[in-house]
């Protein structure tokens, strides 16, 4: 990780002035993976085809409509390179929203990938298992496919040029308790499958953007679910929310409260207005502009480098 505050300045100017061309041009149709050999672990029910369920009716987010898709049994990665000049070596897996029900697929997806590939950054998002089973852990299915996600693109590093040490989760709303359970996890909630397994399933750092579902309901005053243990083994965090947000801007506070308290660096923007679902749509409230300061927390902690990481062997 650099260590001279100079070189993490110059580096975040220069993502930054790349930040400003985002969205100049369409990105490029990604490569698509299947993350599981066969059935995924735990699958014991047939759903009706994977398909956009948005209606005409549905809100739209800064004028333009949100894919919707629902039914996801074969969880996949769709794989957003940067540009080979820019090719930092980083690579964030991105976990879309939608309160495990759907996946709010290019909102809180593949526009953040877009996001991502202009500051030199893969982007790969993660089509998980929605809506989510079992039912008394909703999550379940969702965070086997993030651990399974990141052990394949560990697998995949030294192919992708790819540093298998700054491998970060980006999560939104339901997925951000997705990638907040896969960045606390010491260890899997499946069983080993075959050789890609055998790496590691924690990511090195993580980008939560207004997290659900991380706040024990049951609990007198606020506090993180008991199951969700902060060690000083967890990974660093950024994180997002507003404080009008009705999902409660909670989880992100007491979150970043617990890793301060084990050590471990976090950084958090509670911006007083801006609600829920937003993703990267820019409107006039400030908290659309989180992604500015994003691209500047992942140079000035050391995630981002001006060239790729040499080719590794497997």
């Amino acid at each position: 990780m650099p260590s001279r505050r100079a070189s993490r300045c110059l580096t975040a100017v220069v993502l930054l002035g790349l930040l400003a061309r985002a969205g100049a041009a369409a990105p490029p149709t990604p490569l698509v993976i299947d993350l599981w050999p066969g059935q995924p672990p735990g699958e014991a029910v047939t759903l009706e085809p994977e398909a956009d369920r948005t209606k005409p009716q549905d809100p739209l987010v800064a004028g333009r409509r949100v894919a919707r898709i629902g039914n996801v049994s074969t969880p996949q990665l769709h794989v957003y390179r940067p540009a080979a000049e820019a090719d930092t070596g980083a690579a964030v897996i991105i976990c879309p929203g939608g309160a495990h029900a759907i996946l709010a697929w290019d909102l809180e997806g593949t526009e953040v990938a877009e996001w991502l590939t202009s500051v030199g950054v893969t982007g790969i998002v993660l089509k998980y298992r929605v809506p989510g089973r079992p039912k008394d852990r909703r999550w379940l299915a969702a965070v086997q496919d993030a651990q399974r996600a990141v052990r394949v693109v560990r697998s995949r590093a030294a192919e992708w040029r790819l540093d298998p040490e700054r491998l970060g989760i980006c999560g939104f709303s339901a997925g951000g308790e997705v990638a907040a359970r896969t960045a606390l996890a010491d260890a899997a909630f499946y069983e080993p499958v075959d050789a890609v397994d055998d790496r590691s399933c924690r990511p090195d750092f993580a980008l939560l953007v207004y997290p659900a579902f991380l706040v024990d309901k049951n609990a007198g005053a606020p506090r993180l679910k008991p199951d969700l243990v902060v060690t000083k083994d967890a990974p660093e965090m950024f994180f997002v929310h507003a404080a009008n947000d009705g999902v409660t801007p909670q989880s992100s506070l007491l979150l970043a409260a617990a890793l301060h308290q084990a050590g471990v660096p976090a950084e958090l923007h509670l911006y007083p207005t801006g609600g829920h679902g937003y993703g990267l749509r820019h409107t006039a409230e400030p908290v659309t502009r989180w992604n500015e300061r994003a691209a500047a927390w992942l140079a000035e902690r050391g995630w981002l480098k001006s060239r790729p990481a040499p080719a590794q062997k497997p």
